[in-house]
Order: C-alpha cells, then sequence, then structure tokens
C-alpha cells in the first residue's frame, strides 16, 4: 500500500507540474504576442516609429480635418472606436490598421481615399489605441468588429457603396471578413501584406524572430488561448474565409517582406478566381512598405481596382 500510495503521489505531482509548466508557458507567451501590454507589440511601434522617421510621415495632416469620433459596444462588450470623415459622395472606405499600431499608420492610406472624395472611416482594433480589450484578435475577432462598424455606416447612408482596405493583421481582417455575410454595398477588398493563418504566421515568427521553438511551445499556447479566452488559432484562416466570398479583391505585398513572407499573398489569391482578383508585388518593398517604397506604382493599382469595382 505504501507503494502504490508513492506512485499515486508521484503521478499527482508530475500532473500539477505539467499543469503549473502549462499555465505559465500559456502565459508568457500570450503575454508576449497578444497582451494589450505585449512585447512583441512595443518592437512594432519601434519599427512604426522607424518608419515614420525615414519616411517623414506628419501625423499632423489628421489635424486639417474635423473627424466625428464614433463608437460601438461589440459583441462580447468591449468599447470600440473609430474616426469618421464625411465627404459628399456614397463612396466609404474603411480602412483598419495592423499589429501593435493604432489608426495613425494609416494616414497615408486615408489621405489617398480622402483625395477621391471618399467618406473614410479609420477604425481602432481591440487592445488597440483608444479601443478596450484585454488581447488582440489577430483579425480573426476583428472580423466581427467590422461587421458591426459597416452596419453603423449603413446607418449614417444606407447608399454607402464601400470598399475594404487593411495593413498587415488589418489586411487579414478585411480578408476574414469576406467571408461573412456582408451587405451587398460592400463592394471589394484591398489587402496589404496579410497573412494567410494566424498560427502559421505565429510559427514563423516564433522561429525566425524570438528564435523559439515552435513545437511544443506554439501548440501549448494555442491549447492556453483556446481553453482560456475561446480563440483558436489554427481556425484563423483567412483563406478558407475568402473561398466563402465572391467580392473582388485586390492583393498587395512587398517581394522583401521579412515579416509576413510573401507567399502569404499566393495562398490569399488562391482561394480567388482570376477574374476577381488583381495582385501587385511592389519590388524591393519590406513588411508594410509597398506604398512608401513605389507610391505612384501603389496609387496606380489601387486607383485601378477602385475604378473597376466602384461603378
Amino acid at each position: 500500500m505504501k507503494i502504490v500510495s508513492i506512485v499515486v503521489l508521484s503521478l499527482v505531482g508530475v500532473l500539477l507540474l505539467g499543469m503549473l509548466l502549462y499555465l505559465v508557458t500559456g502565459a508568457i507567451c500570450f503575454r508576449i504576442a497578444l497582451s494589450r501590454r505585449s512585447t512583441a507589440k512595443r518592437v512594432v511601434n519601434k519599427t512604426m516609429k522607424k518608419t515614420i522617421d525615414n519616411y517623414k510621415i506628419d501625423f499632423c495632416w489628421w489635424d486639417k480635418f474635423q473627424f466625428e469620433n464614433l463608437s460601438l459596444i461589440s459583441k462580447d462588450g468591449l468599447k470600440l472606436v473609430g474616426h469618421f470623415l464625411p465627404n459628399s459622395t456614397n463612396n466609404l472606405a474603411i480602412i483598419v490598421h495592423g499589429y501593435g499600431a493604432d489608426y495613425r499608420e494609416m494616414q497615408n492610406y486615408a489621405k489617398l481615399f480622402v483625395e477621391k472624395n471618399y467618406n473614410i472611416l479609420v477604425v481602432e482594433n481591440r487592445a488597440h489605441g483608444n479601443s478596450e480589450g484585454r488581447f488582440m484578435g489577430m483579425g480573426w475577432l476583428d472580423k466581427n468588429d467590422l461587421l458591426q462598424w459597416i452596419s453603423l455606416c449603413l446607418e449614417k447612408n444606407p447608399n454607402y457603396k464601400i470598399v475594404l482596405m487593411g495593413l498587415s493583421m488589418g489586411a487579414s481582417t478585411v480578408c476574414m471578413a469576406s467571408g461573412e455575410k456582408l451587405p451587398s454595398n460592400v463592394k471589394g477588398i484591398i489587402s496589404d501584406c496579410g497573412y494567410a493563418n494566424v498560427f502559421e504566421q505565429f510559427k514563423y515568427v516564433f522561429r525566425t524572430k524570438a528564435h523559439l521553438p515552435t513545437w511544443p511551445l506554439l501548440n501549448i499556447f494555442n491549447v492556453y488561448t483556446k481553453s482560456i479566452y475561446k480563440f483558436n488559432m489554427k481556425e484563423a484562416d483567412a483563406v478558407s474565409q475568402i473561398k466563402k466570398s465572391k467580392l473582388p479583391f485586390l492583393f498587395i505585398h512587398g517581394d522583401s517582406d521579412k515579416f509576413v513572407p510573401t507567399e502569404n499573398v499566393y495562398k490569399l489569391a488562391s482561394a480567388v478566381p482570376d477574374e476577381r482578383k488583381d495582385i501587385y508585388i511592389a519590388k524591393g518593398a519590406d513588411h508594410a512598405m509597398s506604398y512608401p517604397i513605389d507610391p505612384l506604382e501603389y496609387e496606380r493599382h489601387v486607383n485601378k481596382f477602385l475604378n473597376k469595382i466602384m461603378k
């Protein structure tokens, strides 16, 4: 009996130790990658600042216009914030920023649409900027928020013709939203340097940027997010969502992207028939740099796409 008791206690100890390691590992990965205060988010913000300095982006552009601050309550109770600039046409661009940023990252893209006399709504994703949230939705949770933003805009004007445009995580957001039941007002999607699948993107970042073992670390992380936050990173797949969509797409990516590899754009585009897609690969562009590195060529592709879909 004494031996049996020792064995049982040993098994219980191993089980408790395993559970402790699981919780600690999951919590650390969450803090690094998904938390509002994540380490990775701070690294991205430093990269964003470098881009701002290199390309002399002046945030004072926003101050030239009287934006209307909009808000809504998400399905899970978060207050989300957006910045709306009205215009005299029925064309509306809903613009979604990337991981670790806020609406200001999208200045050049907002400016592009304003100069074309579009109404614009630049949203702030959950756990970013002025929007509430403990953890980032990686596009998968944000896609549901985007549906609510579309509904809110159509309450303002049911005749809006809408294009959804996103950068990086924002690009994955609009691609993931494309597979949901969208109103006929939505005419097309512009996806700039989005990833195809959240789990695969984290696998790439863990391996190449953080130099961490993806197995079993990432698998433990995914079990943790599923059990604690009901978020399965493997299911967060933009390709499967795009396959359900009937919309036209413009896919943009830099051929030198070191954060979201260029192969992602081909995975996304493979889900759309040729007659409903355009692809622009910017030569020499790193992540989210396709517009800054060659604005004229970028605008040419965007304008061509808009002229085709916004008739």
